[in-house]
């Protein structure tokens, strides 16, 4: 058990933590391009702050949490989802007397206790973004432009948005009265969890993937006929700001979102490369939760995405090329002088911002060569008892496999002339 990670995690290896590191720079790349600042919160918090948030007829409170008791006999959670520890970050720190609206993003491990399966693991990895204060529609088609723009600059291909409205407070208690009476004596052909809902918030029984579940509520009232005014005109402005970005969209009624905090524009980005566990990005509107967490009435939006699923997407279609970068230089060494030159030449290349690395394992001269070529090193050079009289060195440029004659004194300013003037200077 100890050499076996724990059921439902996965370790990312150095061979693939640099396609990571390339989808991560891209999403602060595209998060600054927005106007969005990082927001870094605990992996842990208050087990009432996600009962009262994501909501207790949610499968994630029922079944998912991570729940213990610290030695202080609070109850604590690990973070199933990223937006309830930023409503209590946005909250604890006033950020609502700055000026609006406040718009953050986060990448953060999450954890949930459920079956394991391809893409979605017992801890995961979420890409996220929030925006409070801002009420308007525009931000709405924002936040969805801004996750179509990050999988356009990934080249991800056969990806739909699905739109719905599941409107307000207001417009919600009539509409959960109607599905109650079309359901009528179907009550106890529900599921156990949708019999819970039934009750506390029968919207959620679209959200469930049972089939027998699915039959029952085949021609359900649909919600976008019986929003307020208000929200059918949001749902409008909506539509017309994705149009006049010419991002394509449809209407899927069925769309609730798995978390209670919703209100009003719900969305969903959907792949046809996953199977069954299709939804790469979810999100919506939560005017009511900022208040619901003891805040000011704040209204509020943001989405997720699971990374893990992204990195399944990027796999199946290889659109793009993701490869790391090699090592700049590799410095080949014979007998201790030598290997104290070259230590001293690495440490004057690396201020200077240019990768550098030597043998540390005593491997022979000609295993130095094999090992500096199956790691992709851009240059190689040899320093032994001849080089060191001499003052010259020979240097191999591994990709072109044309060796130059230079001073060992020139290592440096070659180097930067070779790279393209890669130093810090």
């Amino acid at each position: 058990m100890l050499t076996r990670a724990p059921k439902g995690t996965k370790d990312i290896l150095p061979s693939e933590s640099y396609s990571w590191q390339y989808v991560e720079e891209k999403i602060r790349q595209i998060a600054r391009l927005y106007g969005y600042r990082e927001i870094r919160t605990p992996i842990f918090e208050h087990t009432d702050l996600f009962v009262r948030s994501v909501g207790d007829t949610t499968d994630i409170v029922q079944k998912e949490m991570f729940t213990f008791e610290d030695k202080g006999k609070r109850s604590i959670t690990l973070k199933p989802e990223g937006t309830a520890g930023v409503v209590r970050a946005y909250i604890e720190h006033s950020l609502y007397a700055e000026p609006q609206p406040i718009k953050v993003y986060y990448i953060t491990p999450c954890f949930r206790h459920e079956r394991p399966q391809a893409g979605r693991q017992r801890q995961f990895n979420q890409f996220g973004v929030e925006v409070f204060g801002g009420k308007e529609a525009s931000l709405d088609a924002e936040i969805i432009s801004l996750a179509v723009k990050l999988f356009d600059s990934l080249a991800i291909k056969g990806l739909k948005v699905n739109l719905n409205s599941i409107g307000c407070p207001d417009c919600r208690g009539p509409y959960h009265e109607k599905i109650k009476e079309y359901l009528g004596d179907n009550i106890n052909s529900l599921c156990k969890s949708c019999s819970d809902r039934y009750e506390k918030n029968p919207l959620r029984i679209l959200d469930c993937k049972e089939e027998g579940c699915k039959a029952l509520i085949a021609g359900i009232p649909l919600i976008l006929d019986n929003l307020c005014d208000e929200c059918k005109d949001h749902f409008d402005q909506v539509k017309a700001f994705l149009d006049a970005k010419g991002i394509d969209y449809q209407i899927n009624p069925l769309i609730v979102r798995g978390l209670d905090y919703y209100t009003k524009t719900v969305f969903e980005i959907i792949s046809d490369s996953l199977g069954a566990q299709s939804t790469v990005c979810g999100g919506g509107r939560y005017d009511g939760l900022v208040e619901e967490c003891g805040g000011p009435k704040t209204p509020g939006i943001g989405f997720a995405i699971g990374l893990e699923r992204l990195m399944m997407i990027l796999e199946a279609q290889k659109a793009i090329d993701i490869v790391e970068e090699p090592m700049d230089i590799y410095i080949a060494t014979i007998g201790d002088m030598a290997r104290l030159k070259a230590s001293d030449l690495i440490s004057v290349l690396r201020k200077k911002g240019i990768s550098a690395d030597m043998d540390h394992v005593g491997r022979s001269i000609k295993a130095q060569f094999k090992y500096a070529g199956k790691q992709g090193y851009k240059f190689v050079c040899t320093i032994g008892e001849n080089e060191l009289t001499t003052g010259d060195l020979r240097i191999k440029n591994m990709k072109e496999g044309k060796e130059d004659s230079i001073r060992i004194e020139s290592l440096l300013d070659y180097l930067i002339k070779q790279l393209g003037g890669s130093s810090n200077d």
